[in-house]
């Protein structure tokens, strides 16, 4: 990568022309005062250009190139363009409770403990309308594919992920969610209470309705379902077993928490028997199909481990540090073949859902833990872009912007106060700079947020009504 990206090449062989037979794109991003690309390559383009036509992205281009005609255009002058942000964790239904004062200063297991009660009356209108006003958050922060963790699902409560779906839907975020479950309670020698755990039959003969409803395998797809259940902790060595195998049989994607408190060490080896990781192995789970959340406390030898298998790493920066839990190994998972992507992890925990916020405290916990010469803003790009997708497996479709890779960018403006001197380097003045939020995050090449304000016309009102269920819900607890 150049050291100097003003001087970076605009051009490369195999980028197309415009359409031959002069149709127009459906979008041009023009104009930008850098385009980073995160491809193969890393090129960065000064005064770069960006055309999606059909949901995928036909050209890309620089100041020298002709710009393609389309039916929309955004203008991108002062600003950095990016590939959209990717998010490989998050519990979107917990921005219902968030700084919740009974729980905010307890370790994780206190933590988790004193919400599950609350969390136990979740239901669809819940589900829908946290996802719509998370979702919303999330775009507004650079974000344009998101996965989500739900693993409560109390008796009674309905489909609550078919309901997060249809709000991405609305929406048009390109949407990941996971199949959660918690089948060990507190008689069982779990944390969580009766009312939120299904016995094993019942968490796989859901989740493979979930994928057959709901999963498209295909290219560009706009929503697709992983299986996962919670934790070590709160489900049974039989469920992850039984969930592996059905994953293998559906083709679809694995996740869990793993290694993410010292607690949770001490735990497995006192049930049973062996470290998270050995556990994570011995269930049939290391393998390029899994990807894992926080994973503070691996050693060395079972960093090396998930790097032959493949298994990738949601970092979650600032949950790890509210909560208290430690420093990710970053820099030793990726040095070992471990993909790594950014995760915001529950609004109850982190209690702000910014992929921007985590990039950047990626970059700055990096330079903590490995000085000041370990971790760039490039770094954190590229973590919270390509290695988010090489964690859901969608390599070469989504964090980046490469022609036929799907139409999922971001234009972050790079002006007014904060930025007033950033003249060298856009990317670093990125996330030095700021706090700065998306101009523009445009998914499948259509805007979701435009000039800072969400394209769909019901926050607003969704708002109130999060406002009334999180009231009720919480209240009810007191």
């Amino acid at each position: 990568m150049p050291q100097n990206p003003a001087m970076a090449d605009s051009t490369r062989p195999d980028s197309p022309s415009p359409d031959p037979q002069g149709l127009p794109a459906d979008l041009v991003v023009h104009g930008a005062e850098l385009v980073a690309t995160v491809d193969d390559q890393r090129r960065e383009i000064p005064g770069g250009w960006v055309a999606v036509t059909g949901g995928l992205i036909s050209a890309v281009g620089g100041a020298g190139d002709p710009v393609p005609p389309a039916r929309r255009t955004i203008d991108a002058a002062g600003c950095l363009v990016t590939p959209g942000l990717v998010n490989t964790h998050h519990h979107i239904y917990q921005n219902l409770t968030r700084s919740f004062a009974p729980a905010v200063r307890g370790d994780l297991f206190t933590w988790l403990t004193t919400l599950y009660p609350v969390w136990a009356r979740l239901d669809e209108e819940a589900a829908y309308t946290s996802a719509y006003v998370g979702l919303v958050e999330l775009a507004l922060g650079g974000c344009t594919t998101s996965t989500d963790h739900l693993y409560v699902h109390p008796r009674g409560a309905g489909d609550l992920i078919s309901a997060e779906i249809a709000a991405a839907r609305e929406l048009g975020m390109r949407f990941h969610p996971t199949r959660g479950s918690m089948s060990r309670s507190k008689k069982d020698g779990g944390l969580p209470p009766d009312s939120v755990v299904q016995d094993d039959d019942e968490i796989l003969a859901a989740s493979a309705a979930l994928v057959a409803r709901h999963h498209d395998p295909k290219p560009e797809a706009m929503v697709r379902i992983a299986l996962a259940p919670c934790s070590p902790f709160s489900v049974t060595p039989r469920l992850m077993r039984a969930t592996a195998e059905l994953a293998e049989q559906l083709d679809v994607r694995l996740h869990t928490h793993l290694a993410e408190d010292r607690d949770e060490d001490t735990y497995c080896l006192e049930t049973y028997g062996r470290r998270p990781i050995e556990h994570f192995e011995d269930c049939g789970w290391g393998t390029d199909r899994s990807w894992v959340a926080h994973c503070i406390y691996p050693n060395a030898d079972e960093i090396a481990r998930m790097g032959r298998w493949g298994t990738g790493v949601a970092h979650c920066p600032s949950s790890n540090m509210m909560i208290g839990g430690g420093m990710a190994p970053v820099a030793e998972f990726r040095a070992a073949g471990v993909p790594v992507g950014l995760g915001c992890d529950g609004s109850a925990s982190t209690d702000a859902a910014s992929l921007w916020l985590e990039s950047r405290t990626a970059m700055l916990l990096g330079r903590l833990r490995g000085g000041p010469a370990s971790t760039g803003a490039r770094d954190a790009l590229e973590i919270a872009t390509r290695g988010g997708a090489a964690c859901l497996g969608r390599s070469g479709e989504i964090g980046e912007l490469s022609v036929g890779a799907v139409g999922d960018l971001v234009v972050w403006p790079l002006t007014g106060a904060a930025f007033a001197g950033a003249l060298s380097d856009p990317v670093e003045a990125w996330l030095r700079c700021g706090p700065v939020s998306a101009r523009h995050t445009v998914v499948a090449g259509i805007p979701v947020i435009t000039d800072g304000t969400p394209v769909h016309p019901g926050l607003a009102e969704m708002l109130a009504t999060h406002r009334r269920i999180a009231t009720a819900m919480q209240t009810a607890s007191a």
